[in-house]
């Protein structure tokens, strides 16, 4: 997958309707994430991504390794977002992107990311950041949205 793929399928899901918007928000969610876990982790997770993407986690942070919870990834997020993104609204985005980089990077990769984060409602929550995910993915997550399949017309 090249960059454009992988920004045209986070535009899709995320329903922006420009580039500029979508790269902006991955940037955010992934620097964000590359600031939070160890470089290694970092590099290892991005190595199966376009060479761009792989950036965002990579070279564009410069302290990896920071200790934050849920709620300052969130907020940082948003701030990088810009555009007034609410923090409702970076975290959806953060879920959906998320989401979307589990399928495309090996198990074993995907697994180091969450073994780095503290999944407990106790600690950080980072659960929530992996919701749609373990839901099922993007594709389940719409179909319960919208309540499945294509819907029959009644003529009554």
């Amino acid at each position: 997958m090249n960059f454009d793929e992988f920004t045209g399928e986070i535009q899709h899901r995320l329903e922006f309707p420009d580039t500029g918007r979508t790269v902006r928000s991955i940037r955010a969610t992934l620097m964000t994430l590359g600031e939070r876990i160890p470089e290694g982790a970092a590099e290892d997770l991005a190595a199966s991504l376009p060479m761009e993407i792989k950036w965002y986690m990579t070279g564009a942070v410069q302290d990896h390794g920071q200790r934050f919870d849920w709620q300052e990834f969130i907020s940082r997020v948003s701030d990088r977002e810009g555009d007034r993104t609410d923090r409702s609204e970076a975290a959806y985005h953060s879920r959906i992107i998320v989401d979307f980089v589990e399928s495309q990077v090996p198990t074993s990769d995907f697994q180091q990311l969450r073994d780095q984060l503290p999944e407990s409602a106790d600690d950080e929550n980072w659960a929530k950041l992996f919701e749609v995910v373990d839901s099922g993915g993007w594709g389940a997550a719409q179909e319960a949205q919208t309540g499945g399949g294509p819907q029959s017309e009644t003529n009554e």
